[in-house]
């Protein structure tokens, strides 16, 4: 259900909301601390959706640092289902374009500065979306993701870009390495030792939530924007 009146800042907010884009319906789960200072928007991997245990406990991480964060399926289950469409990294990107410009005309949502969390083939479509919306977005993350796949569009995203990379993921790392020289935000690329590249490893995730938090924390919100 979308939401339709304004929430004291004060409060917690937390729900599961709809919205409309290309024609499906999609869905996501909203959660706002008391005292937010931005709103990440999380960009999953192929295969996986708002349910990812690896994703909410970075987006708990997220909200007790005072930041709101957005989990959403970007793909209906039926298009999940199609492997072409788990990859088709446009279409994530559009969705992806849709739903932040939903949570800028949200009531609840609309005075937050905006942040990006892709994991995976999501991190491609952050940073698509990110170039196409230019100053609207404030900050992207990727967690062993695959910016590589956002192409020509790495040289057009403004946002400043922190990308995480698994020490024991290789074949990532090199992509990682080769997308990171494309971009000419600013940006920062960090290998977590001993991470494969699902952070299953003891602390290593604990470590990706830090990271993201302390980035978010910089650039969201006009009272920590661009603080070290």
């Amino acid at each position: 259900m979308a939401l339709k009146t304004q929430q004291p800042q004060s409060q917690d907010i937390q729900r599961v909301v709809h919205m409309a884009a290309d024609g499906v319906t999609l869905e996501g789960a909203l959660a706002i601390p008391a005292g937010a200072r931005g709103i990440v928007l999380f960009a999953h991997g192929s295969g996986s959706s708002r349910h990812s245990p690896r994703n909410n406990f970075v987006a708990r991480a997220l909200q007790a640092g005072a930041l709101g964060t957005l989990l959403i399926d970007l793909l209906t289950e039926q298009e999940d289902a199609t492997y072409e469409t788990r990859f088709d990294i446009d279409l994530l990107a559009r969705r992806l374009t849709a739903t932040t410009e939903w949570l800028g005309k949200e009531p609840a949502t609309q005075r937050f500065d905006i942040g990006y969390f892709g994991a995976s083939t999501g991190a491609a479509a952050a940073l698509k979306a990110a170039a196409v919306l230019g100053s609207t977005i404030k900050a992207v993350v990727s967690r062993g993701g695959r910016p590589d796949l956002a192409e020509s569009a790495l040289g057009r995203v403004h946002a400043p870009t922190l990308l995480i990379v698994g020490g024991w993921d290789d074949v990532v790392i090199d992509l990682n390495r080769q997308a990171y020289a494309r971009l000419t935000c600013t940006k920062d690329l960090v290998i977590v030792p001993g991470a494969t590249h699902l952070f299953e490893e003891p602390g290593t995730l604990e470590e990706v939530a830090r990271l993201a938090t302390q980035w978010f924390s910089r650039y969201l919100g006009s009272a920590g924007r661009g603080k070290p």
